[in-house]
């Protein structure tokens, strides 16, 4: 079963096609002329308003050590940037927030999730506009989440970290290595790290309320072609640049080396889309891609169709 939310979004998003001509109240800033959406119809509300989910910025910390209330295989995005304390950005919060602008170092990022793509990216903030901050526009294409940028007011793929509509268009955001793990994997690792403290929100932190989703049949508010090989549009994918891995291939393997890359597949990470309760989540593992020097990769553990939608001719690396 779907949660409340979850009905109202279906409620609100049902239809809700929309185009610039019904946008510029709310975007009044927003210089819709330059975009590389070739149909309006790929954009389309996602229930919440501009803002309505509401991104975070200069978000406060706890030393790892301490007791924050994460369950043990709770999933974190981990941000390890040299010559900085490695940092754990929960899912009980992104799930609610999707964005948090934050600053590593010298070095201003983005961590982003979008529950629908199960994506979950760190970018760099500075662009040739100057360091953009980002929030969340409302707006879903192929059911991801749209981001804009206060700044510009230009809208952004979060899958892609693209600029889609205003006078950003075509500006690429920097994906920088970072990684979905679980609480006590990032603990183990990092005694002496920091987690991101509860927000000042008053949401359910620790409660899901896309109950079931990623065990759907359908994704939601998506009708693009869905993956090719029989995969489900639900399975979680490893993408490295165009390249997707299956993660149950990963799972069997516990560990492949294509591609200039070597992806390692452990257990212990709860899903976040699955219970009520994200600590009670089934367990879907976590990933770490590195390249021949044991560098960390940018990659990314998405939903199959999310991949096959952003990129239509991408390789499926199902082996064999």
């Amino acid at each position: 079963m779907r949660t409340l939310l979850l009905t109202i979004l279906i409620v609100l998003a049902a239809g809700a096609f929309a185009n610039p001509d019904s946008w510029r109240g709310e975007w009044p800033d927003t210089d819709f002329s330059k975009t590389s959406v070739r149909d309006w119809a790929e954009i389309r509300s996602g229930g919440p308003p501009k803002d309505g989910i509401p991104a975070l910025s200069d978000p406060k910390f706890l030393r790892a050590a301490t007791n924050p209330g994460l369950g043990p295989t709770e999933p974190v995005i981990t941000v390890e940037l040299p010559g900085t304390t490695a940092r754990a950005y929960p899912i009980r919060y992104l799930i609610w927030h999707e964005i948090v602008n934050d600053r590593v170092g010298n070095r201003p990022i983005a961590v982003t999730y979008c529950p629908l793509c199960n994506s979950a990216l760190v970018f760099d903030r500075r662009t040739k506009r100057g360091v953009l901050s980002f929030g969340v526009s409302g707006k879903l294409r192929n059911s991801d989440m749209v981001m804009y940028d206060r700044e510009s007011q230009s809208w952004w793929q979060q899958a892609t970290g693209e600029a889609i509509v205003g006078e950003l268009t075509g500006t690429q955001l920097r994906a920088l290595p970072a990684w979905m793990e679980s609480w006590a994997q990032f603990r183990q690792r990092n005694p002496n790290g920091l987690v991101m403290s509860e927000p000042a929100f008053n949401r359910a932190y620790g409660r899901n309320p896309y109950r079931g989703y990623d065990s759907s049949r359908r994704p939601f508010l998506y009708d693009g072609a869905l993956p090719p090989h029989g995969i489900h549009p639900l399975e979680r994918v490893v993408r490295v640049g165009n390249r997707a891995w299956p993660l149950t291939r990963l799972r069997d393997a516990g560990q492949i080396s294509e591609a200039g890359v070597t992806i390692r597949w452990v257990p212990g990470q709860a899903s976040a889309l699955d219970t009520a309760r994200i600590d009670k989540g089934r367990d879907v593992g976590s990933i770490r891609v590195t390249d021949g020097s044991g560098r960390d990769v940018v990659h990314d553990v998405m939903f199959a169709f999310a991949f096959h939608a952003f990129w239509p001719n991408g390789a499926w690396m199902i082996g064999g």
